[in-house]
């Protein structure tokens, strides 16, 4: 397979990186406005692959000629938060990046699956879903895999266990009103309710929450990128070995959990055809509640979007 990264910054050059590291695909497209940056990261991580014991082919272009073709693209370029800032404050930019990429890509590979990581993650991947009229299933975004990965690290510290041994879900936006779930927590298959009292559950609960934030406030001048490149990678493996893994991901909704014309991050099944299907599971009053209002401020933000006006 060829998979094209979009944004040769941190999380688009590590996401790069994994997949020549993992062999995924036979070759990799790193892009970027930027003229020889994407060119001399790629051919650095080329000279590494004689090392790594790795065939993946791997090039650096500010043009999306050599794109052309790709089985997935994975956009990841976008203004990063810096302190102070939340994900909704880059919706306007970040909005109007993502569709110019976006448009361009899928000029040169109509057929190919698109992972979206841009924040607002959401809203962006709403944007391009509508930059490129593809069906919902072949227009994914991160968020929920790099949420319920904090959360299941943020346990495994507090239980002093394998991250392996943890399973979870974080549903909804990938923001603050985001919307882990205790009950379907489960360590070695205990629930976690049977092991934390709920006052620490709240906690590492809202941590989660700020997980984020948490580490753009200790780097200053940026944003986190191993996890969300390993994130957008997890799920590009799921497409190109074809795993159905179920996996928490930001997609159009069309009346599952009671939400339609928002895109929101719901259970998924992820194989070679994208989103094989909504994995959908009982919510109580309150979790039903909690991802309404998660959907809605996403709702929120898609409708002060200018970017299609």
């Amino acid at each position: 397979m060829k998979v094209t990264v979009i944004g040769a910054g941190n999380v688009g050059a590590t996401a790069a990186q994994k997949l020549a590291y993992d062999s995924l695909c036979k070759e990799v497209v790193l892009v970027d406005v930027v003229e020889g940056v994407p060119q001399g990261k790629a051919l650095d991580m080329y000279q590494a692959m004689p090392v790594i014991g790795s065939d993946t082919r791997i090039t650096g272009t500010n043009t999306y000629d050599a794109t052309e073709n790709s089985d997935i693209v994975i956009m990841t370029a976008g203004l990063p938060r810096k302190p102070g800032m939340t994900r909704d404050d880059l919706l306007h930019k970040n909005a109007e990046i993502v569709k110019s990429c976006i448009d361009q890509a899928y000029a040169k590979s109509p057929n190919a699956f698109y992972i979206i990581v841009s924040n607002p993650l959401d809203v962006m991947t709403y944007v391009a879903l509508k930059t490129t009229g593809l069906p919902r299933h072949r227009v994914l975004g991160m968020a929920g895999v790099l949420d319920t990965a904090r959360y299941r690290t943020f346990l495994a510290m507090e239980l002093n266990v394998s991250v392996e041994d943890i399973q979870a879900f974080v549903l909804g936006g990938h923001g603050d009103t985001m919307v882990p779930l205790p009950r379907y927590t489960t360590v070695a298959g205990v629930p976690l309710p049977d092991l934390l009292p709920q006052e620490r559950i709240d906690e590492i609960v809202k941590r989660t929450a700020n997980g984020g934030l948490e580490i753009v406030n200790f780097l200053k001048t940026g944003s986190a990128f191993y996890a969300p490149s390993a994130s957008a990678v997890e799920m590009a493996e799921c497409i190109i070995r074809d795993k159905r893994r179920i996996l928490p991901c930001a997609v159009a909704l069309e009346g599952e959990f009671g939400l339609s014309d928002v895109v929101c991050g719901v259970p998924i099944v992820v194989g070679k055809n994208g989103m094989e299907r909504i994995f959908e599971i009982k919510l109580t009053a309150d979790e039903q509640d909690a991802l309404n209002k998660s959907a809605g401020d996403v709702k929120s933000n898609m409708d002060k979007l200018t970017v299609f006006n």
